[in-house]
C-alpha cells in the first residue's frame, strides 16, 4: 500500500478529519510496539482535540496492526500505512501532505518512544499561537535531557552548535523533532525538494523556515530517554547530517560572495 493509498482507505472508513484550527500529531513508527499505546494514549489524555496519525513503516513487529486497533476504538487516531522502512524524514513529509490534503491547520512532530512528552505539547501549542513554528528545544533554559549518557549529549550538543554556526541561525535546538507547524508555514516551506533524513531534516526544515522569514520560537522540553525498543541513530545518519549541513554552508557563503560582486551588491538567490 502506498501514502495515497493510506489515506484513501482511512477516508473510506468514515473518517471525520478536524476542522482547520484542529492540531494533528503526527507519530512515525518502525518497531515500536513496545510504545505505540502508551503515546497514543497519552497525546489524547493531554491533548483530547488532537488527532493522532501513527506514519508506520510496515513494522514487522506488529506496530502498524496495533495502531489499526487504536484507530479502529477512536476515531480521532488515523493510520498511514507505508510500503517499508525509508527514513524519519521521509514519514514525516507522507505524514505532512496527508495531514495538508485533510484540512489540517497545526500538524506535529512527535517521537513514537516517548522521549518527546506528550504532557509538554499544550506548552506547544500555546506557543504557536504567537509564531509559526515551535520548536521543543533541549538546550535553552529550562529544556533539559534525562537518562542520556554523556556521548549523546555531546553529539547532540555538537550538531545544534555546528549547524547554528555552519549556517548562522540563531536557534539552540535545531536537531530536535519535537515541533508545532502551522499549516501555512509547511506550505511555504518548498517540501516536494527536501531529501534529508534523521537529525539532517530537522535542521533542513527549521533552516528552510529562518531562511523564508518565519517567526520560529524555542521553548523548553524535558527529553527522557526511551526504555523500551530500539534507538533509529545511526552513524549513516549522522554522516548524512555532517555532509548535508556543511554543503548547505558552504553554498550560502559562496552565494553571498558571489552577491556583493555583482552591480549594487545584491546577494545572487542560492
Amino acid at each position: 500500500m502506498n501514502d495515497g493509498d493510506g489515506a484513501l482507505a482511512a477516508q473510506a472508513q468514515g473518517r471525520k478529519f478536524g476542522p482547520l484550527g484542529t492540531a494533528l500529531v503526527i507519530i512515525p513508527t518502525y518497531n515500536e510496539a513496545e510504545n505505540i499505546k502508551s503515546i497514543v494514549g497519552r497525546v489524547r489524555k493531554s491533548v483530547p482535540e488532537a488527532h493522532v496519525l501513527v506514519a508506520d513503516d510496515n513494522s514487522p513487529d506488529g506496530t502498524g496492526k496495533l495502531a489499526d486497533e487504536l484507530a479502529a476504538e477512536d476515531e480521532q487516531v488515523q493510520v498511514l500505512h507505508r510500503k517499508g522502512k525509508e527514513g524519519l524524514g521521509a514519514a514525516y513529509l507522507a505524514g505532512f501532505r496527508w495531514g495538508i490534503d485533510n484540512g489540517y491547520g497545526v500538524l506535529v512532530e512527535m517521537d513514537a518512544d516517548g522521549s518527546h512528552r506528550p504532557e509538554e505539547l499544550p506548552r506547544l501549542l500555546t506557543a504557536l499561537k504567537g509564531a509559526d513554528l515551535v520548536l521543543g528545544s533541549r538546550w535553552v533554559p529550562g529544556g533539559r535531557v534525562v537518562n542520556w549518557p554523556k556521548s549523546r549529549e555531546f553529539i547532540s550538543r555538537g550538531g545544534s552548535l555546528y549547524s547554528r554556526v555552519a549556517l548562522d541561525l540563531p536557534l539552540r535546538d535545531i536537531t530536535g523533532g519535537y515541533r508545532a507547524f502551522r499549516r501555512e508555514t509547511l506550505e511555504g516551506l518548498g517540501l516536494d525538494d527536501v531529501a534529508s533524513q534523521g537529525y539532517c531534516f530537522q535542521v533542513d526544515l527549521a533552516r528552510r523556515a529562518v531562511k523564508a522569514g518565519y517567526h520560529v520560537v524555542e521553548v523548553p522540553i524535558t527529553f527522557v530517554e526511551r526504555e523500551h525498543g530500539d534507538s533509529k541513530m545511526s552513524r549513516d545518519i549522522l554522516v548524512e547530517a555532517l555532509w548535508r549541513v556543511t554543503t548547505w554552508g558552504v553554498g550560502e557563503r559562496v552565494a553571498k560572495l558571489r552577491g556583493r560582486g555583482r552591480p549594487g551588491g545584491k546577494p545572487s538567490q542560492p
